[in-house]
């Protein structure tokens, strides 16, 4: 059996990648401080977690996901404190202070997700030291940069997956299973000769403005522009009301719209039987686009990619005797 525990948990992707695999599975905790994401999260799996801090956790997990905080990380931001005390991306540490006061006990898998600014010089002091605390624990570190592209989903979102086991083995990325990248109009809600609802239209100035196609050549200190998406999206963030954003759809020129709630939730894997529990939760007002719902999916995690990450911990069973399953079938339990 294997118990899993989620930090900086989010809406759930790595459970939702288990369902998906149809494996089954049992998480023995979640931990997340925003209440709108605990409140998805328990939408999305019958729970009832409560918001809590990663700081006053402490359970024995067999695998372990987290995904800290990438503000300070983002090559987005003006300001980057990825290596500063007062950083959030210093709450990655606070993995390692929980596995170090398990005691004898190790987690077997730990993944760790984030943006691939963390590896750029200004801020990957941070990650250094945490791979060499991996080590100093026991572990083995792999990392590497995955695109959702590279996993079926027309999504340019890149992110660095660092996965540590015990016992000196070593993740082997070059298994994973990766697939063609579909095209964005099978994810798009709405298609060239639908009518599309106002509050999803372009019209303030401050960004038509911004559209590159009619200002490819920008001048001034502001240079950032909005890309017109032709076969896939741009990185999906918690807005889409701003510049740089995931790419705009055009309609007829010179018209432009944003992309749905629905479609950034397609575009992270998530179902739209999954939507649609969102939508209970967080309703949307009438002629207005919902905030929330673009926030819970902008940091998520591409659920595609991390199915293919479970494959391969399944398949090459990392850890000795992670898997355990009657009649020798193969079952992660979670």
């Amino acid at each position: 059996m294997i118990k899993i525990l989620e930090l900086f948990g989010g809406i759930g992707a790595p459970r939702k990648a288990l369902v998906n695999l149809g494996v089954e599975h049992k998480c023995i905790d979640y931990v997340e401080w925003q209440a709108n994401r605990v409140k998805a999260y328990n939408a999305l799996y019958s729970n009832l977690h409560k918001p809590q801090d990663v700081r006053m956790w402490d359970l024995k997990p067999d695998l372990l996901v987290h995904g800290s905080p990438c503000q300070d990380n983002s090559r987005g931001n003006k300001v980057r404190k990825g290596s500063d005390i007062e950083s959030r991306s210093q709450l990655m540490l606070e993995t390692i202070r929980i596995v170090k006061e398990m005691g004898e006990w190790r987690p077997k898998v730990i993944l760790w997700e984030n943006v691939k600014g963390v590896l750029d010089k200004n801020v990957v002091p941070i990650f250094n030291f945490y791979l060499s605390e991996m080590e100093a624990l026991g572990y083995t570190n792999s990392y590497d940069v995955l695109d959702a592209r590279d996993f079926g989903i027309p999504h340019n979102r890149e992110r660095v997956f660092c996965i540590s086991i015990l016992e000196g083995k070593r993740f082997d990325f070059g298994k994973l299973n990766k697939r063609p990248m579909r095209h964005i109009k099978e994810f798009l809600e709405y298609g060239p000769d639908d009518v599309i609802p106002e509050q999803y239209l372009i019209t303030v100035p401050s960004m038509t403005s911004k559209i590159k196609e009619f200002n490819p050549k920008p001048t001034g200190s502001y240079r950032r522009q909005l890309d017109v998406i032709d076969e896939f999206c741009y990185t999906i963030t918690e807005r889409q009301d701003r510049c740089p954003n995931a790419g705009i759809i055009r309609l007829n020129s010179p018209q432009y719209r944003y992309l749905t709630e629905r479609e950034c939730w397609r575009l992270l894997g998530f179902s739209d039987s999954d939507f649609d529990l969102m939508l209970k939760e967080f309703p949307t007002k009438p002629g207005k686009r919902n905030a929330t719902l673009y926030a819970l999916a902008g940091n998520s995690i591409v659920v595609q990619v991390l199915e293919s990450i479970f494959e391969v911990i399944i398949n090459e069973d990392y850890g000795d005797g992670l898997i355990e399953g009657q009649y020798g079938q193969l079952q992660l339990i979670c």
